[in-house]
């Protein structure tokens, strides 16, 4: 049940009646008509802009629209008011047995509640993560993570076909790096001292790996030259630390349904026949590029390269897919991997970067543009910086990662339920402060306390009920009387559990995961306001003298603890049954 559709399907069809008496005229485009909570909730319970957006092309004052638009939606029994404001707003109230149905189709659909099918047939990949497989994960992946796997549920529950993508580098420079690190753990686990020159991983982590090296290899590998052991060293490392990550996400209850090698998109050939595609569209030719910003002319050697013609597709200027010396750029194996995404036939691609990834955006969405003929677009979602704060001070480094704070460190600290939450209380493109004291303190000023409290008066009205002998099973409570439910906090609560259907879609179509959080906080600011209030009004108490009465405030409560189960569960969050 979606409250605001349908009384958006109310408005529309008033506005075809409109039409067809020729109040309005014929072919309007329509697509912008709203119906949303209004601005100040003294002005009603809803509110459309019909009038405004469709005075202009009509050639009609926005009022006399309004006007004609209310007397039509007054006449339908769930609007008790339909009165214009100003210059041609149109605020609606609604009769009580509306937010009453709201209750019950809450509690007949359960954590199903607000399930969309806006994204039906669509195929949607999120690649998230994706983090060098050359250490354990650091707290900005962490952010990438709980984003990325929310929205990847978030549009599951807005009823896309979603697949999770992790794309391991494995095939870069930094994998030699790893392997030449792990050689020196190995040394080090056959007694001899590492020698863990500048540019290497010098983290506590490698040491398993080097001991893991010793145990396959004894002592084999000493004093053999690099190309006797890098490429095997390589691919051991790479496994080893590739488990590392999966365990790291497992501690965050993220699993990926799809792990894409970047060494085996290149060895298939993809690369050249993501080019020769390019090419057959006339986007490849070899050329020069201008000197980059900042660069004098003694500083910048002029040399002709294959280039792909992005800026025919949005970008600034055209990228270098093939260096002078025939090398790919490292550009071109994402060329590959993108096109292999859009060959798998997903209808949407997203993928979550880190704000130091910025720069990829333009080309990564022109070349997508170019080998999906415009078909598919890609969205691109920067996660900002995440600062790390306890007793006061700045989180100190990681001695076990070497140079920085790893997502074990944070979930060890926090537990994974406060991480996952309090890294989706800020938008994704805004820093975020992780006050370690802060979120684990008990009180309205953390939103992760807050929300779990909430549930958790919900689970124990729930149990305070059934010891009395009051039947609270949800479906007991669906068929409760829900008549008497008139007071203005009670409706209050009804009213912003009927927005949840709206806010699910309205997140899912913004790729925006954060929203739910935030509208998790302010329903559970409805529920505790209702339960301050039943301390000084012993009628609004859940738990009253007789079955009937309490089962029908247990149903708004219990309502109430659905959808934040259902958001809850869209932030990987467990719901609270009880706090200690």
């Amino acid at each position: 049940m979606n409250l605001f559709a349908e009384i958006r399907s109310l408005v529309m069809s008033s506005l075809d009646e409109m039409v067809a008496a020729g109040d309005l005229p014929a072919g309007l485009d329509m697509a912008n008509v709203a119906v949303e909570p209004p601005r100040d909730a003294l002005h009603g319970d809803m509110a459309t802009n019909a009038a405004m957006v469709l005075a202009k092309p009509a050639g009609l004052q926005p009022r006399a629209i309004a006007e004609a638009l209310a007397a039509r939606l007054a006449a339908d029994p769930r609007v008790t008011v339909a009165e214009v404001a100003g210059p041609g707003f149109l605020n609606l109230r609604l009769d009580p047995a509306v937010w009453q149905g709201v209750v019950k189709a809450a509690l007949a659909s359960g954590r199903d509640f607000g399930r969309s099918a806006m994204g039906r047939g669509v195929k949607v990949n999120v690649e998230f993560v994706s983090a060098n497989p050359t250490g354990p994960m650091h707290v900005g992946h962490t952010r990438g993570a709980v984003f990325g796997d929310a929205l990847a549920a978030l549009l599951d529950f807005a009823g896309h076909e979603v697949t999770r993508e992790y794309y391991i580098n494995d095939a870069g420079a930094q994998v030699d790096v790893l392997a030449r690190s792990a050689y020196e753990r190995y040394r080090e686990a056959n007694g001899l001292s590492p020698e863990i020159a500048e540019g290497l991983y010098p983290g506590d982590y490698l040491i398993p790996v080097g001991e893991a090296l010793k145990e396959k290899y004894g002592t084999s590998l000493l004093d053999q030259p690099e190309s006797v052991w890098l490429a095997d060293i390589r691919e051991f490392a790479t496994g080893r630390m590739m488990q590392m990550i999966r365990d790291d996400l497992a501690l965050l209850g993220v699993t990926m349904d799809v792990f894409s090698s970047e060494k085996a998109i290149t060895a298939s050939g993809r690369i050249e026949e993501a080019i020769e595609t390019l090419r057959g569209l006339g986007l490849i030719y070899e050329g020069t590029l201008e000197p980059p910003k900042g660069k004098l002319p003694e500083d910048w050697e002029e040399r002709e390269q294959m280039l792909f013609r992005s800026t025919a597709h949005g970008d600034d200027v055209d990228r270098p897919v093939k260096k002078s010396d025939g090398s790919w750029t490292y550009f071109a194996p994402d060329i590959a991997y993108h096109w292999d995404k859009v060959t798998r036939g997903f209808d949407q691609l997203i993928n979550v970067f880190g704000a130091d990834h910025g720069g990829y955006v333009k080309r990564l969405k022109a070349v997508v543009s170019a080998l999906s003929n415009g078909r598919v677009p890609l969205d691109i979602k920067l996660t900002q910086l995440v600062k790390l704060f306890k007793n006061g001070e700045p989180f100190k480094m990681s001695k076990r990662a070497g140079t920085f704070v790893t997502l074990r460190d944070v979930v060890e600290q926090a537990g994974p339920d406060v991480t996952r939450f309090v890294m989706l209380t800020r938008k994704n493109d805004a820093p975020l402060d992780f006050d370690f004291d802060k979120v684990l303190e008990q009180s309205k000023d953390n939103p992760v306390f807050y929300v779990q409290y909430a549930h958790a008066r919900v689970s124990s009205v729930v149990r305070k009920a059934t010891e009395a002998g009051i039947a609270a099973d949800d479906a007991t409570l669906g068929a409760a009387d829900l008549s008497g439910m008139a007071h203005e906090a009670e409706i209050a609560l009804a009213k912003k559990i009927a927005e949840w259907p709206r806010l699910v879609e309205i997140a899912a179509r913004g790729h925006e995961p954060h929203r739910v959080a935030f509208y998790l906080f302010e329903l559970a600011s409805e529920l505790h306001a209702l339960w301050n209030r039943g301390n000084d009004d012993s009628s609004l108490r859940f738990v009253q003298d007789d079955a009937a009465t309490s089962q029908a405030k247990i149903a708004l409560a219990r309502a109430a603890g659905v959808v934040i189960s259902a958001g809850l569960g869209i932030l990987g969050v467990t719901p609270a049954e009880e706090m200690r």
